[in-house]
């Protein structure tokens, strides 16, 4: 399968990448010394996701807040909060949507809105996306003409938890281009699974819909995490919602199913699960952390934090 080649390519890439150079925040104050740090005490959130050649992703706050994420591309991610819980996510830039490790050339804006049940848990995603394009100059040479629409789509995600457990155990999504009149005609199903509470395995199967059934799936996807560290991982001082936001912000990002797990797994392998003999593609880590047991580098990123 073509997306696990690029997996491939993108982890092999990652782990090739070394330390990077000590960094201050938006406001020019001094960061974790990555490589000889002394740590933070008190309140801390994660500032940064780097490497030598890019920055990952930038996190801003509004006091204690996650405001706006920046990544790669000059993208931009708005986040808005009703009272504590994740309300909406704005996004405009470029994404990578066959996880090649190349952004598309294709401008890419959407809008989620959350909803949460009785018990304050997230429920329901739904979605209003829409991407663009833009012919090149003729002659070569000259600008490109302006941005004009290449589709809309409307999608839904529904989120189910294990009533023994509470934890997440399935995402469900339907989508389908926002036409009239409008119908879903293709879906996706997630399922985790858990190793005390670290996601171990994520299954996600893909298939087309009529009618509001499902078709028989033509894909399926595995990733399995594994030699948990009993340390911490950053993406714990991110939000729940934002966190299941960026795996679903392209259909194949399940591989980033690592930021729900409060450890950090030394080793993951991700499977084409449609092949008659499926052969994962393994990649694994050592981590760096600073006297907090805070991760500060792992799958060659590295990770930055600020004071809050």
């Amino acid at each position: 399968m073509k997306q696990l080649f690029y997996f491939i390519l993108l982890f092999a890439g990652f782990s090739s990448i070394h330390s990077c150079k000590d960094l201050t925040d938006e406001d020019g104050n001094p960061l974790i010394d990555m490589h000889n740090n002394p740590g933070l005490t008190g309140p801390r959130a994660l500032y940064r996701e780097i490497t030598d050649a890019d920055t990952i992703a930038e996190y801003h706050y509004n006091g204690l807040l996650l405001s706006r994420v920046l990544t790669k591309g000059a993208s931009v991610t708005d986040v808005q909060f009703s009272g504590n819980n994740l309300s909406n996510v704005n996004f405009n830039g470029f994404v990578d949507s066959d996880n090649d490790g190349t952004l598309d050339v294709d401008s890419t804006s959407y809008t989620q809105m959350f909803t949460y049940g009785n018990n304050g848990r997230l429920t329901t995603i739904s979605e209003k996306r829409t991407v663009y394009d833009r012919t090149p100059g003729v002659p070569p040479g000259t600008p490109p003409g302006p941005w004009t629409v290449l589709r809309k789509t409307k999608t839904i995600y529904d989120l189910v938890y294990s009533p023994t457990t509470s934890k997440l155990a399935k995402i469900t999504m339907r989508t389908g281009e926002d036409v009239n009149p409008f119908d879903y005609t293709n879906y996706s199903e997630t399922t985790y699974e858990y190793l005390g509470d670290n996601v171990s395995k994520v299954v996600r199967q893909y298939g087309p819909m009529a009618g509001g059934v499902f078709g028989a799936p033509t894909a399926k996807l595995g990733y399995d995490y594994s030699n948990f560290d009993n340390q911490i991982s950053g993406y714990t001082l991110l939000p729940f919602a934002y966190k299941i936001s960026v795996i679903l912000s392209t259909e194949i990002n399940d591989r980033r199913s690592l930021i729900l797990s409060p450890n950090s797994p030394k080793r993951m392998a991700i499977t084409d699960l449609t092949t008659p003999i499926p052969v994962p593609a393994i990649f694994s880590t050592d981590y760096h952390y600073d006297p907090q047991t805070y991760v500060t580098k792992g799958f060659g990123i590295n990770y930055v934090y600020k004071p809050l």
